[in-house]
């Protein structure tokens, strides 16, 4: 049996913060949460008041691409570019992400259909090796109108849809400059200005748009496939940048689980009162608002109306933004911390991770705050406490 031990710590549970707290797990599931005794720190780790809450569950992720193609023309082995971002984002405290991995055919953000084909099986096949730092899960990203995007995806939900296992997470996305998230058609402009030269940058933009109004059409038929699946239970159905309260109940309607980002309050509200998952991005806490133009993340979080913040591209967001939240009172530590653990859980449909609470996995991040920021100093995954896993430390034994 593999036993783990942490002593002395400040740990956050899901309703309170137990001090001074001792952490016990066993073969990857905490089998006991105490308080610390005087003899404690000489069975364990002593943590010494550092906060220990959850592994972080990153429910969006598309930091992966930063990794693959670090500057415009600098391309990256696709496996030395997922080590790496499995590195920065175990840096952070996540021990599982699920990588945004976009269907889609948009040069301006190098996605296409060969890309996510290439970036599944990559990741699946890091995953097969028993030695990666963080679980690494999948989020299927479809542009709507995408005709190529939504057959090659038809084949990846096949592959990935496993009998007792949680969903094939599906997000459906249209970022048409002019509606969405980039309904302020001067953002889409911002966000892809580095891309593009400045005195290219309106006919770009114009050429963009008629282009994606000549496929407008298939949207229905990708919602209606999309739909079909969901109600039949073949696949998690996420709505991206949802903006209106109509939107919000045509969706609950065609099998969506979750509204990832939505762009304004009423469709917050909406989607609160349609009992979907609500995910707002930790970015825009910490920035104070969206790079977009749309609503503040923390507005809602005030409201009541977030269930998970995702780091959407930069994992050092999620636990910044958690604490930043909870010294600034906007919610508690304990609500704010669920955010980024039990609420990315919740996206995702795992209930096996995500709290500290006896039975659920082992994953750990403990960290300090100093000044105003935090500064993770280990993280724990699950499986490298289980005695016959393939973890890095065995891999690196076998070679010596």
């Amino acid at each position: 049996m593999s036993r783990l031990v942490l002593t002395h710590a400040t740990a956050v549970l899901p309703d309170r913060i137990l001090e001074d707290a001792t952490v016990v797990a066993e073969d990857g599931v905490i089998t006991a949460i105490d308080p610390s005794t005087p003899g404690s720190a000489a069975e364990g780790d002593d943590l010494r008041g550092a906060l220990l809450i959850p592994g972080l569950v990153d429910s969006h992720s598309d930091g992966l691409e930063r990794d693959l193609r670090p500057r415009p023309g600098a391309e990256m082995d696709p496996h030395f570019a997922l080590t790496s971002y499995e590195g920065r984002a175990r840096a952070a405290g996540v021990t599982t992400v699920f990588h945004g991995i976009g269907y889609h055919d948009n040069e301006s953000k190098d996605r296409s259909v060969e890309q996510a084909e290439m970036l599944v099986r990559v990741i699946g096949e890091r995953n097969q090796t028993g030695a990666a730092l963080v679980d690494h899960r999948l989020l299927l990203r479809l542009d709507a109108r995408a005709a190529t995007a939504l057959e090659a995806l038809k084949g990846a939900v096949e592959r990935l849809h496993v009998p007792g296992a949680p969903l094939p997470l599906v997000s459906f996305e249209d970022h048409t400059p002019g509606q969405g998230q980039y309904a302020d058609v001067e953002a889409y402009k911002r966000a892809v200005g580095g891309a593009v030269p400045t005195d290219q940058l309106d006919e770009y933009v114009r050429r963009h748009m008629e282009r994606r109004a000549g496929i407008e059409w298939h949207r229905d038929v990708s919602v209606a496939w999309l739909s079909e699946q969901a109600l039949a239970g073949r696949l998690r159905l996420l709505a991206h940048d949802p903006a209106e309260v109509e939107e919000i109940h045509l969706r609950k309607e065609q099998g969506t689980a979750v509204a990832e980002f939505p762009t304004t309050l009423r469709a917050a509200r909406a989607a609160r009162e349609a009992g979907l998952i609500t995910v707002a991005g930790a970015p825009n806490v910490l920035r104070g608002g969206s790079h977009s133009g749309n609503v503040s993340a923390t507005q809602l979080i005030s409201e009541g109306l977030v269930d998970a913040l995702s780091s959407d591209y930069m994992p050092s967001t999620l636990l910044a933004a958690a604490l930043l939240l909870a010294s600034r009172k906007v919610i508690g530590l304990p609500q704010a911390i669920a955010l980024i653990t039990s609420g990315g859980a919740r996206v995702g449909g795992f209930d096996d991770r995500g709290a500290l609470k006896v039975g659920s996995r082992a994953d750990f991040t403990i960290a300090t705050i100093d000044g105003q920021w935090p500064t993770v100093r280990r993280a724990v995954l699950a499986e490298e406490l289980q005695p016959t896993s393939a973890t890095a430390a065995r891999v690196l034994e076998s070679v010596r």
